[in-house]
């Protein structure tokens, strides 16, 4: 009970911490991109309007209920993140500390963006983009291939499980990801260039930020504190 409250309680302070710096960093590098991506959306939208307006779908209005809703997604994201991370150590069952946290903050990111972003990079709104359900597909098969990849070059010393851990981590790729429809975008490509650097360098943030802090939590707060 005592690891199960430390592992909980050390993941709750991590995420919340990634989950606000995430937070921070989008309205400062992300958020701007995707208010000008919208506007280059509505334009194209009033320019096809035929003056049906029922199937809009909801959105969250801008200012604060937008922070607001990012912000909750944020620390969601952060504590579900930080509960594999700090998991993971207790079962490796090592003292840990900042070095080996940002470690496994890099691998976090390689892992949930590195990867998918070379098949599938972030897209912003008025994009065209592959079927939800295709897309959630190969991301799910490419993160569990690079996670089991790295583990295999990590934790298993041996050329075979080298190898083997190549192969996984190159698969996805040779599959390839789901191919977006060939449609016409008002969104410049400029713009949509920048939004892929400012959410790659975001999320990386964001997971060195998770890892060190979910390893530094976990230290304090690890069995042989709660004990």
């Amino acid at each position: 009970m005592a690891l199960f409250r430390s592992i909980v309680f050390a993941a709750a302070l991590a995420g919340l911490a990634a989950g606000l710096f995430a937070t921070v960093a989008q309205m400062v590098g992300t958020v701007p991109l995707i208010l000008k991506a919208e506007t280059f959306e509505h334009a194209a939208a009033a320019g096809h309007d035929h003056g049906d307006e029922g199937g809009a779908a909801w959105a969250p209005r801008d200012g604060l209920e937008r922070t607001l809703f990012t912000t909750l997604a944020n620390l969601v994201t952060g504590v579900a993140f930080a509960l594999l991370l700090v998991a993971a150590y207790a079962v490796r069952g090592r003292a840990i500390g900042w070095r080996e946290g940002l470690f496994w903050g890099i691998a976090g990111f390689a892992v949930f963006s590195l990867a998918p972003f070379l098949g599938l990079p972030p897209e912003l709104p008025g994009m065209p983009v592959a079927p939800l359900g295709a897309r959630q597909v190969w991301w799910l098969a490419t993160a569990a291939a690079t996670a089991a990849g790295l583990a295999l070059i990590a934790f298993r010393a041996t050329p075979l499980s080298a190898a083997a851990g190549v192969v996984l981590l190159v698969a996805p790729h040779l599959v390839g990801a789901p191919a977006p429809p060939e449609t016409p975008t008002a969104v410049p490509e400029a713009l949509a260039r920048s939004f892929v650097v400012a959410v790659t360098v975001t999320s990386f943030l964001f997971w060195v930020v998770l890892g060190v802090s979910s390893a530094l939590f976990y230290r304090h707060l690890g069995p042989a504190r709660a004990g």
